[in-house]
């Protein structure tokens, strides 16, 4: 990616002073949360996809966690460390792009905070864990991320590259964006009406669209800053495919069971990220009335 010059955001967050902080997860009324339960929730919620803590609250019969640790306070982002001036530059990116969209639509965008963190976090959505990978929380406008994913998606993902890297920010920018549109409250609202697997296809329509909102950006941010290298787009379709539900389950248990998909298949990850990134247009993102994803 060609990002020098680029405009670094001001609203990220350095959390990571405060150490990894103690405690962990409690749902309904005090009853911890099992390992076994938490496996299943960073399995589902591992990789750029929905909040781990929201699938913690389906599985523990709609409570939300909360948290139990205590962090220092917040210190600036150290605009130094080369990483975090990667994630300031790719926000700054997000938040130029959607401004954009947004005015185009006769609408103002709210940008997200975005918070690093090391081991442990509290939000709004409950205590975040290093563990679950990036999350959004649309309780309080957050993206958060531990800069230690990279790491992993390099070594145990197949994911390297700072497109790919990027494609992580962009995706949860993703989400944010769905929730100022009011999608995120529309398919919460589901939630107790449906069975789980048409609980579990809901989820695998946003995480598609937020996919498809990720190559939204990027169609706009190379039409207007020529970010793009030779390579990028191949790291972010890469990285699609290696965080496909198949290709998770595949690796984790050598078998697929499509009725217990949240994300999509590798296949449709890709082809929604293309899709975004060919078009650049947002309607073209509307997976909730795509006939076939």
């Amino acid at each position: 990616m060609r990002l020098d010059g680029e405009r670094e955001s001001e609203n990220v967050e350095d959390l990571r002073g405060g150490g990894r902080g103690g405690g962990g997860f409690r749902v309904g009324g005090g009853r911890g949360i099992g390992l076994g339960t938490v496996a299943i929730a960073l399995v589902a919620g591992w990789v750029f996809g929905i909040n781990p803590l929201a699938i913690l609250g389906m599985l523990g019969d709609g409570d939300i966690a909360q948290p139990t640790a205590q962090h220092a306070p917040a210190k600036p982002a150290s605009s130094d460390e080369p990483m975090v001036r990667f994630v300031k530059q790719v926000l700054g990116s997000t938040e130029d792009v959607w401004t954009v969209q947004f005015q185009q639509a006769g609408a103002a965008y709210q940008a997200p905070k975005l918070a690093l963190f090391r081991g442990s976090v509290p939000t709004a959505c409950g205590q975040g864990q290093s563990a679950m990978g990036p999350f959004y929380c649309p309780a309080d406008h957050k993206v958060y991320l531990d800069l230690g994913f990279y790491e992993v998606m390099k070594s145990r993902l197949g994911a390297p590259g700072d497109f790919a890297q990027a494609y992580v920010i962009a995706h949860e920018v993703g989400h944010h964006v769905q929730n100022l549109m009011g999608v995120t409250d529309k398919v919460d609202s589901m939630r107790g009406r449906v069975s789980e697997a048409q609980q579990n296809a809901l989820s695998v329509r946003l995480e598609l669209q937020a996919d498809c909102f990720a190559g939204v950006w990027a169609h706009h941010a190379d039409a207007t800053r020529q970010i793009l290298e030779q390579g990028d787009v191949d790291e972010a379709l890469n990285a699609a495919s290696q965080i496909g539900d198949d290709a998770l389950q595949r690796k984790s248990q050598g078998t697929i069971v499509p009725e217990s998909f949240t994300h999509g298949t590798s296949a449709q990850r890709v082809a929604w990220f293309k899709r975004g990134l060919q078009s650049g247009r947002v309607q073209q993102c509307n997976t909730f009335e795509a006939r076939s994803l």
